[in-house]
């Protein structure tokens, strides 16, 4: 049983309305959550972050009526303002800007109460303790259960952590992204904090799908990542083929078998791959019920050594905004 007491496989939201190209249609959306439900999921993850708003919005209107039957988390910290007449991504983790997002946040949820809510970024002009303490303040008022932490280092979690407890920390990890790794793993099981993985197919890299990244929406966030360049990514793809032919063999898919990898190597973790299809959402939970051994949980590190992933997982802008340690 994990820290959060959800199932380990949990469902991030943010497709539905943000980052990948044109989000679907609210039907194929509803068809998801409603989906998940019945599929077993008990997790899902969102943030303010997320379409400015509209993914809250669309969890809010679509599963208020079932909230007794799940864990909801969201996020504040980063949202949409209007800069020179343009609606603008702006990290700003004041307490004010953190208190006014969680009170929109719950009216767009349809809730009155946010189960984990995170941090979405460390404002660095900010002591993590008064973003921390700001987060403190809406768990004592009720409006919030626990607190999480997005992105950040062990160093940072453990200043937090003097501040107020710390239920989850997030951030990526994937078979081609180990930093977390480094550190962050192992503060999270000193400290007794579920560490929740985000993009654990490595968006969707693993997955086996995306061959050309031509085809890519021009509003995909992946065409700013270095590992997703059209340079880099032809270099990537020659990873792939051993890895999807093991999938292969072992009756699975490739997004499967990188779920089942985390899932094996750490039982206390918590995962959110997101999708846009039932069908995916479906596999990968029943991701959860495959069975790893050592020697193949290392047979699969050794397809991705560090040295052979070309390209860091952001650009120098969106890696000035995280505070994880690197490889």
């Amino acid at each position: 049983m994990n820290l959060l007491n959800v199932n380990p496989v949990g469902l991030g939201c943010m497709n539905l309305s943000h980052a990948y190209g044109l989000p679907p249609s609210r039907e194929q959306a509803q068809a998801v959550l409603l989906g998940a439900l019945d599929a077993g999921y008990d997790f899902f993850d969102t943030a303010t972050l997320y379409g400015f708003g509209a993914n809250e919005t669309l969890v809010g209107e679509v599963l208020a009526p079932h909230r007794s039957r799940f864990t909801l988390a969201s996020k504040c910290g980063m949202g949409g303002e209007m800069v020179e007449g343009k609606l603008t991504r702006v990290i700003d983790g004041s307490p004010a800007k953190i208190k006014a997002q969680c009170e929109a946040s719950l009216k767009r949820l349809k809730t009155e109460v946010i189960d984990l809510y995170y941090l979405h970024r460390w404002d660095k002009r900010v002591p993590i303790e008064e973003s921390v303490g700001a987060l403190a303040d809406l768990k004592r008022a009720g409006k919030i259960q626990s607190i999480g932490l997005s992105e950040v280092s062990a160093t940072t979690l453990r200043k937090a952590y003097k501040e107020a407890p710390i239920a989850a920390l997030q951030t990526e990890y994937s078979l081609w992204t180990r930093n977390p790794e480094i550190a962050v793993l192992s503060a999270c099981q000193e400290l007794d904090v579920t560490f929740v993985a985000f993009s654990p197919v490595a968006r969707g890299f693993l997955g086996g799908y995306l061959t050309d990244v031509r085809t890519l929406d021009a509003k995909d966030i992946r065409r700013t990542m270095p590992r997703f360049s059209q340079e880099n990514y032809p270099e990537n793809l020659k990873l792939l083929a051993d890895y999807l032919a093991l999938a292969q063999s072992m009756d699975c898919t490739g997004a499967q078998l990188a779920l089942a990898w985390m899932l094996n190597k750490h039982p206390r973790i918590v995962t959110i791959p997101g999708t846009t299809q039932v069908k995916h959402m479906q596999d990968n939970i029943a991701a959860s019920r495959i069975q790893l051994g050592s020697e193949t949980i290392s047979a699969l590190e050794a397809m991705f050594p560090a040295d052979r992933v070309i390209g860091n997982r952001y650009n120098e802008q969106a890696r000035s905004e995280v505070d994880t340690e690197e490889v």
